[in-house]
């Protein structure tokens, strides 16, 4: 296949000293924030640690743990930030708050004082670790309106440690006590920043002052429903959200005011299904922190580069940090264990490529087991080792595929995973498959700022859009780009009301004709082959003539003849008694996939479920049809491309000086249900990389291998070979 050349236009370059190349970036800005909001630049304490490590300590760990272990283990895994333990539910200094709980087994020590100074002897990023969401009972009969009500009106008990109390996270035990928490810790160790856990509450609560703070603010009671549909609900998650973030405003003030230097850095999780806008949340914060500490049931081994492609689509040039664990992350909470090193590796590096930069958690001072220590030491030190190359600029990806939190907040809700997140996951495990190279993009920054460097938009199911935003699709498709729909994709606007139309039917062809249909049982798709002879969506299926369907679909009308129909719809016909099992209906002229092309662009969509189906039952089929409509849609050959066996994790980046390919090596029984036991090889990988002719490679070499390779260059393609890959693999290019 021929690659894509990059032109010379798409590099700035920075010569040093030594007149040698310094500096990659894309001439196209993408670190800009929507809405022309304009953030506080990122202090260096914040852009400075590329390895953090955080002790949580536990309330008996002043007595048990010994600090001189830990401090030396920063030093030897060249751990550059840390996050301590502070305060909120546990005080680990002498606190003169009144009910700031101070450990029991603190006696007169400093346990915190004692670590800063260690941390800053080490020349460390420090941060203090707060989690405000339970306190004990001297704070509630004292303060009872500080503890959060259920909808029965009773104050919440602790779920997992009934001798303590559920706090309200929108009231004074909050913008109050907890203010008074943080100011004095930062008046006390002036640290670069405070990091809060569980700050952001507990559902809804029923308190005195959330009832009178939400009438006030809406004119409504509280609701009692979590439908996403219920215009009281939509109100709370709208007040809630308001309210947290002026908390956080209100903490950033309170410590600034005390070191100015400081931050706040609040605790995050799966972005796409935050309740809290992610943008809204990068505004205010100098680094975002990915909590997404380890799989779980049956979560791919990707999923932490997904989180890292989320989080870097909304945060301009701040850091992204990917918060790991070192033991099993499961509904049980086994909060002590320790997972195989394998799994630990894959989780990281995965999280290396997609841009993040590791922080390992570990709960507790006291080593229960010491089996992941040489493992985390390694891991980090491989990266020290190769800093350079991992200061990551600029992906060389031309696809995105589009996140919507609004979506999952007003057409999701309490189903958002199964109505929202699981199409996307279809459409990340079949890009990752496919080893097509792509980023995330939030859907509040469809600007052509941000998407000019995309050739291909995919929408999986982003059916909330509103009129703005589908304006700004529109635009990008008659600007040469291509769309990827599926289902119910701008159905409904920005609140979560359905539409009596698509509000892209003009860029999808078709109208929404008012009915849907599922679940399918026994449906399936035909391949016109006959119609449409070798036509490129028919590729590696050339042999199949019918696949099956998905589960749920939308009667459209086309406007317009469609020239091209590759698939059309089996109906649904028995599956018992097998006597019955054969269809009703042969053949149809309704199609599956419509397609258009508009100047240089194209527009695919999917009146169904193809995403969502293939993630559930990962057809081959599917995979093909995806990978098929992708590679149609696109229509330019690549800017780098890599050739091989096995299921790998593809990602390239601009770096200061170089270009880096990044080969994670996901081929494992356990891909899709950890933890990984051990790794499995994969053979020989050819690594294609599309370069100006006026650009020079001085050598390739792998960081992991430790060793230059030779190089073949044709024109403007430049192609090496990695003799074979274990766990992961890193192929720098030195321009």
């Amino acid at each position: 296949m021929k690659l894509l050349p990059l032109t010379r236009r798409e590099f700035l370059q920075t010569t040093a000293a030594a007149g040698s190349l310094a500096a990659l970036a894309h001439v196209v800005p993408t670190r800009l924030w929507s809405q022309g909001a304009v953030s506080d630049p990122v202090p260096a304490w914040a852009s400075k640690p590329m390895r953090w490590m955080q002790l949580t300590l536990v309330e008996d760990d002043p007595i048990h743990y010994d600090p001189a272990f830990w401090l030396d283990y920063c030093k030897r895994t060249r751990s550059d930030g840390v996050c301590l333990s502070g305060g909120g539910c546990v005080a680990y200094y002498p606190t003169e708050i009144p009910f700031h709980h101070r450990s029991a087994w603190l006696g007169d020590r400093d346990v915190l004082g004692e670590l800063i100074d260690g941390c800053r002897k080490l020349d460390m990023t420090i941060l203090v670790r707060t989690d405000p969401h339970a306190t004990y009972d001297d704070a509630k009969a004292a303060h009872p309106d500080w503890i959060a009500v259920d909808a029965e009106g009773k104050p919440r008990r602790h779920w997992a440690s009934p001798e303590m109390w559920v706090t309200c996270a929108f009231g004074p035990y909050n913008f109050d006590f907890m203010t008074d928490v943080h100011k004095e810790i930062m008046t006390r160790y002036r640290v670069d920043g405070l990091f809060h856990n569980r700050w952001d509450g507990n559902g809804i609560c029923y308190c005195v002052h959330c009832i009178e703070n939400f009438r006030a603010a809406t004119g409504l009671d509280l609701p009692r429903s979590k439908d996403a549909k219920d215009p009281t609900h939509r109100a709370w998650q709208q007040w809630r959200q308001q309210r947290l973030l002026s908390l956080l405003d209100l903490w950033n003030t309170s410590i600034r005011a005390i070191n100015p230097n400081s931050h706040d850095v609040p605790n995050g999780g799966n972005v796409a299904l935050n309740t809290i806008d992610a943008l809204e949340i990068t505004r205010r914060a100098p680094m975002l922190v990915a909590d997404r500490q380890a799989r779980s049931g049956l979560a791919a081994p990707w999923l932490i580069g997904k989180v890292a492609k989320e989080y870097r689509a909304v945060v301009g040039d701040k850091p992204v940090i990917g918060l790991f664990g070192v033991g099993l992350e499961e509904q049980y909470r086994w909060k002590d264990s320790v997972t195989s090193s394998a799994e630990i590796r894959i989780w990281v590096f995965d999280a290396i490529a997609n841009g993040m930069r590791p922080w390992c958690s570990k709960f507790s001072g006291v080593l229960h087991d010491e089996r992941w220590l040489a493992g985390v030491e390694d891991i980090y030190l491989w990266a020290e080792e190769n800093q350079h190359y991992l200061t990551h600029q600029e992906p060389l990806a031309r696809i995105g595929v589009v996140y919507s939190q609004q979506t999952a907040w007003y057409y999701g809700g309490e189903q958002a995973e199964a109505k929202v997140e699981n199409y996307a996951l279809g459409w990340y495990q079949a890009l990752v498959e496919s080893r097509i190279p792509f980023e995330m993009v939030h859907d509040k920054l469809l600007d052509p700022a941000h998407l000019s460097r995309f050739k291909t938009l995919i929408l999986p199911n982003i059916a909330v859009l509103s009129d703005a935003q589908c304006e700004q699709l529109r635009a990008f498709a008659a600007a040469g780009g291509s769309l990827i729909a599926t289902h119910e994709t701008s159905l409904y606007d920005e609140s979560g009301a359905r539409r009596r139309n698509f509000a892209l039917a003009d860029v999808f062809g078709v109208d929404f004709a008012g009915k849907s249909e599922g679940p399918m049982q026994n449906s399936y798709i035909r391949l016109e082959h006959q119609a449409l002879g070798r036509h490129p969506l028919f590729a590696g299926l050339e042999d199949a003539p019918r696949v099956i369907n998905g589960v749920s679909r939308l009667e459209v009308t086309p406007r317009q003849p469609f020239p091209e129909t590759p698939f059309t719809l089996v109906p649904s016909y028995p599956d018992l008694p097998m006597e019955k099992v054969y269809p009703r209906v042969e053949k149809t002229d309704i199609s599956c996939l419509y397609l258009r092309r508009q100047g240089a662009g194209r527009v695919a969509y999917f009146p169904f479920d193809i995403d969502r189906t293939f993630w559930e039952v990962l057809s081959a089929d599917h995979l093909k049809i995806m990978r098929n409509t992708v590679h149609w849609a696109n229509h330019e050959a690549p800017v780098f491309e890599v050739e091989g066996p096995g299921l790998l994790d593809v990602t390239a980046w601009r770096n200061a000086g170089s270009i880096t390919v990044h080969l994670v090596n996901l081929t494992n029984p356990m891909t899709m249900k950890g933890p990984y036991r051990d790794f499995y090889p994969v053979g020989a990988q050819r690594v294609k990389l599309s370069l100006p002719a006026d650009v020079q490679v001085k050598q390739a070499h792998l960081l992991v291998a430790g060793k230059t390779i030779p190089m073949e260059r044709s024109d403007n393609v430049l192609t090496v070979t990695v003799p074979s890959i274990l766990d992961h693999e890193v192929v720098a290019f030195d321009l």
